[in-house]
């Protein structure tokens, strides 16, 4: 059994690791009450609630990790999110269902290959290590056999659902058509005719032709909707001017910073660690004589260069095998040297010279320093009372009377970024605040202070003519350019489709050979393509490209897709792999549904909406 589960079930022990151990974040089932432990049940086999949390958080993070926001649990319940991830964890009951019913496992030794080949069970010389094994699971609230039990139901989980799809088939008729379809060829023609070459050039606009331009095209000038908000606000930055600093101050700061001023050379060092000094300096020895470099062999110890990587070091950092590393005069490979691991090679990447800068060139950076954070800790110690003025009943612009902070007016729009608006705090009070709700302080990025206010929505409005006056012309020239060139290029076109050819016109056309459907031509917008290929042989046919220029494109040649060569060999494997992945795919949503229905499913809404809760 444990040989049949290949590379498939590989993915989905990965898949599974992915969840036992990069989402686990330290939610435990006592969150949700000691009486509830399953969401539910697949015949015999109960939904952990554990197991719907950690997948319904895993699938939340990474939409935020993609957008930069948090998402709200509305939001994910309007997605379907939920729905979608409590679809997913029934069905990995119900192959873990079926597996038990079947008597699908895998022996201790399958699983103990799993556990080895964990990359968060290794030491750093790639070698198990039991400590940190006992150690990522204790961490995780797992006992070994625990997680040991889990990972033999999910390789007999894996091994099933490689036995349901393993036999599905890549049509062939479909893997012809689409082979044929995406290798077809072109040999084509483009001419390119934009602003240069018109017979005389763009005239200047006249005024009236200007406001025109304005009136007809609102949705260029028009300002979004934009929420009108008063603030008043504070950061160090405002208060540095008010802040002495003494000179025993900045001495004082100048010596507990000693060693960021006076830094001695540094290294940016990576060290390899071996289990003998034999294997060690046999690895050297290859090195030396060019058969691999040190990449190459921490790669075959299966790390990545990330492992060995220990930063900018300093000589001392580095203990008994200091000197020699800082004896190289320039970067590469020494050693077997001592590590407090064992014997090892150091590859010097780049060397960074001793620094030293005097007490009176590190004055203005200290001064800055010292005055920013002065300057924070006044505002913190004042926070409160900022927030008593407010409590009493004092408006924004009252606050900023009595106090050190000052006041200001923004409309701000999605793209505003400017001032204020540059901080995401801000941004994120002032889209959520309503009008009549009462001012607070809220901390600023950086250590500053703010309270706003909703004045109004400002509802879209089209800019005045004469503040737009700039983009007006610059629209109107590019507008103007594109239509005469647009009417320059139909007349070629007119004389091409007739008796007339480029070289009879003066026009020098550009050549491209072979392009297949999915190729990107430089210069030339992705259209031209897609128009080329609708095209039959020595047809013109016309396409827009970008700001005011026009192609003129014609098949010189029709080609069909190459079957002899290694690349047509390969395509026609991508194509077969994916229609053979489809079909799969398919092919196990047809019978997890179908194991599902035989074995019943009862879900229990309470614990549902529990796990919900947890989100909101």
């Amino acid at each position: 059994m444990a040989k049949a589960k290949g590379k498939s079930a590989n993915i989905f022990v990965w898949i599974i690791l992915g969840l036992l151990i990069i989402g686990l974040a330290g939610f435990g089932v006592d969150g949700f009450g000691g009486s509830v432990r399953s969401i539910g049940k697949v015949g015999d086999r109960d939904i952990p609630v554990h197991s719907y949390f950690r997948a319904l958080q895993q699938e939340i993070r990474a939409i935020e990790q993609q957008t930069g926001q948090a998402l709200p649990f509305r939001e994910v319940q309007a997605m379907g999110l939920d729905r979608a991830v409590l679809a997913q964890v029934v069905t990995v009951a119900a192959l873990e269902n079926e597996a038990e019913r079947l008597g699908v496992s895998v022996g201790d030794e399958t699983v103990r290959d799993e556990v080895l080949a964990i990359p968060a069970f290794r030491s750093l010389d790639g070698s198990f290590d039991r400590e940190a094994y006992r150690f990522v699971l204790q961490q995780e609230g797992w006992s070994e056999r625990e997680f040991e039990d889990r990972l033999r139901l999910e390789l007999a989980r894996g091994i099933l659902q490689s036995g349901a799809v393993a036999g599905a088939p890549a049509p062939r008729a479909m893997t012809d058509l689409i082979h044929g379809w995406l290798g077809e060829r072109r040999t084509i023609d483009v001419i390119t005719l934009d602003r240069s070459d018109l017979a005389e050039p763009v005239p200047a606009p006249t005024d009236a032709q200007l406001r025109a331009f304005h009136s007809a095209n609102p949705d260029l000038f028009t300002l979004p909707e934009a929420r009108r908000i008063t603030y008043a606000w504070l950061t160090p930055e405002m208060l540095m001017d008010e802040v002495e600093i003494d000179d025993a101050a900045l001495r004082e700061a100048y010596r507990l910073r000693a060693a960021e001023f006076d830094q001695p050379e540094r290294r940016i060092v990576e060290r390899l660690v071996f289990a003998d000094a034999t294997t060690a300096a046999a690895a050297r020895a290859r090195i030396d004589s060019g058969e691999a470099d040190f990449s190459e062999i921490v790669a075959e110890r299966g790390l990545a260069l990330e492992d060995a990587d220990m930063g900018d070091v300093t000589e001392a950092d580095l203990g008994e095998a200091g000197s020699a590393v800082f004896a190289l005069p320039g970067p590469g490979v020494v050693g077997p040297l001592p590590s407090p691991f064992g014997p090892a090679l150091y590859n010097v990447v780049a060397i960074l010279a001793a620094q030293q800068i005097p007490f009176e060139d590190a004055v203005p950076e200290l001064r800055e320093s010292l005055a920013l954070d002065r300057a924070r800790r006044i505002i913190a110690d004042r926070f409160d009372d900022y927030e008593d003025i407010l409590a009493g009943g004092a408006t924004l612009e009252q606050l900023a009377r009595e106090t050190a902070l000052e006041t200001g007016r923004i409309d701000l729009r999605p793209d505003s970024r400017d001032g204020i608006a540059a901080y995401e705090a801000f941004r994120s009070a002032a889209e959520a605040v309503r009008q009549g709700d009462f001012a607070e302080m809220r901390p600023l990025e950086g250590g500053g202070v703010f309270a706003l206010r909703l004045d109004e929505i400002v509802p879209p409005a089209i800019e005045p003519f004469d503040d737009v006056v700039v983009r007006v012309i610059e629209g109107w020239d590019l507008a103007e350019a594109r239509d005469r060139v647009l009417s320059h290029a139909e007349e070629v076109l007119t004389a091409l489709q007739g008796n007339d050819t480029p070289e009879t016109l003066g026009l020098l056309p550009d050549t491209h050979t072979e392009v297949l459907r999915r190729d990107r031509l430089p210069d030339l917008p992705p259209g031209l393509l897609r128009s080329a290929f609708a095209a039959a042989e020595n047809e013109w046919r016309l396409v827009q490209g970008r700001e005011s220029a026009v192609h003129l494109v014609s098949v010189r040649e029709v080609l069909p897709a190459a079957t002899e060569d290694a690349e047509a060999a390969a395509t026609r494997d991508a194509i077969a792999r994916e229609l053979r992945a489809s079909v799969a795919e398919d092919v196990f949503a047809a019978w997890a549904r179908q194991l599902e229905r035989e074995a019943g499913i009862r879900l229990d809404s309470a614990a549902i909406e529990a796990v919900h809760g947890q989100f909101r």
